[in-house]
C-alpha cells in the first residue's frame, strides 16, 4: 500500500517538474517594454512585479539613488552594469539606450525569465526600475529581493 502511494507521489512530482520546465521553455515572449513619456511600464497588478515608478502601493519600491551625486548618468549606469555582471550570472543585457538598460534574468532551475528595466534620471540623481516575472503570478518575493540587493550594492 505504501509503495503504491509513494509511486503516485513520484509520478505527480515528475509530471509537475516536466510541466514547469515546459512552461519555462515555451512560455510567453517578453512583453513590450521601454520608456514612454519618461515612464517605465506600470506593473500588471500581479504580485510578481516591483517598480519605483508604480502607482500601485503594494508593488512600489524607492528608486536607486546615485552612489555619488557628482557622477554622471553614464557613470552610474556603468556601475550598475558592473554590479549586475558581478552578482547575477544568469542576467543578460537585452537593450541599452541613452539612460536606459533592459535585462533578462533567468532563474536557476527552471530558467523562468524576469524582465528588469532601469531608467536613469540625472536631474533627480536617481535610477528608476521595474522588475517583473514574465510568467506566473507569484515569484515568492524574488523580484523585490533582487532589487533590494542591487540597491544595497549600488550604495557601496
Amino acid at each position: 500500500m505504501f509503495k503504491k502511494f509513494l509511486r503516485k507521489i513520484v509520478i505527480v512530482s515528475v509530471v509537475m517538474v516536466i510541466g514547469l520546465a515546459m512552461l519555462s521553455f515555451f512560455g510567453t515572449n517578453a512583453p513590450t517594454l521601454g520608456v514612454s513619456d519618461g515612464q517605465l511600464s506600470e506593473c500588471p497588478g500581479s504580485p510578481n512585479c516591483v517598480s519605483s515608478m508604480t502607482k500601485l502601493e503594494d508593488f512600489a519600491m524607492e528608486p536607486i539613488p546615485f552612489s555619488d551625486p557628482a557622477n554622471s548618468q553614464s557613470d552610474e549606469l556603468g556601475k550598475l552594469k558592473q554590479v549586475i555582471a558581478d552578482q547575477f550570472p544568469r542576467a543578460s543585457l537585452i537593450d541599452q539606450q541613452e539612460g536606459y538598460l533592459r535585462y533578462e534574468f533567468r532563474t536557476f532551475v527552471f530558467r523562468f525569465a524576469d524582465d528588469v528595466e532601469f531608467l536613469a534620471v540625472p536631474e533627480e540623481k536617481l535610477i528608476h526600475f521595474r522588475s517583473a516575472s514574465r510568467v506566473g503570478r507569484s515569484d515568492l518575493g524574488l523580484n523585490r529581493k533582487r532589487m533590494a540587493k542591487i540597491k544595497r550594492l549600488m550604495a557601496q
